[in-house]
């Protein structure tokens, strides 16, 4: 799945981590990411058919200095494993960006092996 940024309810969800947006908020974004994920292979193929999510690539819009990016991207990590159960377990990239589409705070894109028949 291409990335897919932090949007609800059609609002983006914008902030620099941590001096504008916490930690906590920026995992909940990142779970928000990954919801959008699950609605994107849920539309291509079927969340049924997931047979692995091979990889996943978590940015956060980081300021200088800020290192907790995998901490921010285990908001999407462990809400994918709880959907998705084994097939949701998942190699992972955690990077520190000063720049994403829109502002948005995170931005994830994955991997996932479907069954076609």
């Amino acid at each position: 799945m291409a990335g897919q940024v932090s949007v609800e309810d059609g609002k983006r969800l914008t902030g620099r981590c941590p001096d504008e947006v916490t930690v906590d908020e920026a995992q909940a974004r990142a779970r928000i990411c990954a919801l959008n994920v699950l609605a994107q292979i849920d539309a291509a193929a079927g969340l049924e058919n997931v047979e692995q999510l091979a990889q996943v690539i978590g940015f956060v819009l980081s300021a200088d200095g800020f290192g907790d990016q995998p901490k921010v991207i285990n908001g999407a990590s462990d809400l994918l494993e709880e959907v998705l159960g084994e097939a949701g377990r998942h190699t992972r990239a955690a990077l520190g960006t000063n720049a994403l589409p829109f502002s948005v705070t995170v931005e994830i894109a994955a991997v996932a092996v479907v069954r076609t028949r």
